[in-house]
């Protein structure tokens, strides 16, 4: 693994599509958005779920353990985001006990 300095995909994005949730709730709350800093952290919101987790920087991935909430509860999983050839970013997102989901970003 590299660090955030020689990471492309540091930054803001906002989820623009989900593989088993529609846009309208996607933005339910808030814009969605998948934030990946270059200070180790990473943080997400969609629905009504927010979270972040420490994230382990490659050049054009990053993979990260999450904690968060979904409507109050706690939740927590493992999360990819991946820079593809159209400039996109696909996150493959695992709840703990949960929901397996694909989601796909745009730069912010």
């Amino acid at each position: 693994m590299s660090g955030p300095n020689s990471c492309e995909i540091t930054g803001r994005w906002r989820i623009v599509k989900a593989d088993i949730w529609d846009r309208e709730y996607l933005d339910l709350v808030e814009p969605a958005y998948l934030k990946i800093g270059d200070d180790g952290w990473a943080e997400f919101a969609f629905g009504v779920v927010q979270a972040s987790g420490e994230i382990e920087y490659s050049r054009t991935i990053v993979f990260f353990r999450w904690q968060g909430f979904d409507e109050g509860d706690e939740v927590s999983g493992e999360a990819s985001a991946e820079l593809q050839e159209d400039g996109s970013l696909e996150i493959e997102l695992s709840f703990d006990n949960g929901d397996d989901a694909t989601l796909t970003a745009r730069r912010a």
